[in-house]
């Protein structure tokens, strides 16, 4: 195919015009392209088919978090065969051109290195992505969000635009909810907090860069505070012991009613066992009383029969004589 090409535009190629050589060379850098193509093994879109694509990412990559390793993840996932490479500019560009970081540069290396994404960091990288540096690296494609990013060095609008340009920007989507700025927000917001624990752990002021009316004030307030905290434990533990003793009363008082009743049930099968044990002893007694008088009762009796019978003889006797007497 490419040699048909050139064979067509030498074919083509004219001896006369300033136009028609004007045309002539724009031909001829078609087919110089279509070469280029042929050779990487290019097919539909100019995307390579024999090699993995390779598709580079650029940032700063400061404080590392998920929202960097979404867009790198995005990125690795743009092709079924992708190399990703991703750049990260040093400490001198980026205090330049946007300010200063947390994390040094090395720091930020590092990171991107333990990201399971990326195949190659590049350190280093440039501000603004350019064909030389492409070609350098053999990018196929670059990899960002879709926000232009305006050139802070002043060659441009958009630190992008010439990839745009050259239809080799791949667009990969932000992460909400999650930023550098956000983080480093938070800090900013809970400052006096962050110092106050770091001296409680043993830092000098100076390592902090705090003043010495500042260190004073602040451990003032780190007392007061601890202060608070251990009058709010104290609370706490009045406040469950209070829940404790309320949470007992109402339990006794729900079933106050229940256990006065038990208790006077017990109380009740106690007296009448007690009644029932004194009526038999008192039935006991009165029977024992009983059968003791009648005893007795029997003994007088006997005793006045025999005395009876011993009279009847004595007035027989009497009789008797009184007959004879006579």
């Amino acid at each position: 195919m490419a040699d048909n090409a050139k064979a067509a535009a030498a074919h083509a190629r004219p001896e006369s015009s300033q136009e028609e050589e004007e045309d002539w060379k724009e031909a001829e850098g078609d087919v110089a392209e279509v070469d280029r193509a042929a050779t990487n093994g290019a097919g539909e879109g100019g995307v390579p088919t024999d090699r993995p694509i390779r598709v580079y990412a650029d940032g700063i990559y400061d404080l590392f978090h998920f929202g960097h390793a979404k867009s790198l993840e995005q990125a690795k996932k743009s092709f079924p065969n992708t190399y990703l490479l991703v750049g990260c500019c040093n400490d001198e560009l980026t205090h330049k051109f946007k300010g200063r970081t947390v994390m040094t540069e090395d720091e930020r290396y590092e990171s991107l290195r333990h990201c399971k994404w990326v195949d190659e960091v590049i350190p280093d990288a440039p501000w603004v992505v350019t064909e030389e540096f492409l070609d350098k690296h053999n990018i196929d494609f670059v990899a960002h969000d879709s926000l232009p990013y305006a050139d802070a060095s002043g060659a441009g609008n958009d630190v992008y635009e010439h990839v745009k340009k050259l239809g080799k920007f791949k667009e990969t989507q932000r992460t909400d909810g999650i930023s550098t700025s956000d983080i480093i927000m938070r800090i900013v917001k809970d400052y006096n907090e962050y110092v106050m624990r770091n001296l409680a752990r043993g830092y000098t002021r100076k390592d902090l860069g705090v003043s010495y009316v500042k260190e004073k004030r602040l451990r003032v307030n780190m007392g007061l505070k601890n202060l608070r905290d251990r009058v709010k434990q104290h609370q706490e533990k009045v406040g469950e012991k209070w829940s404790t003793v309320a949470k007992l009363q109402e339990e006794w008082v729900e079933n106050a009613d229940r256990w006065v009743a038990g208790f006077l049930e017990k109380f009740e099968e106690g007296c009448h066992s007690m009644g029932t044990a004194i009526k038999e002893r008192i039935q006991e007694r009165l029977i024992k009383a009983q059968s003791s008088d009648f005893g007795s009762l029997l003994q007088y009796d006997s005793y006045d029969s025999d005395e009876a019978k011993e009279n009847d003889e004595d007035e027989d006797e009497d009789e008797l004589f009184e007959d004879v007497k006579e």
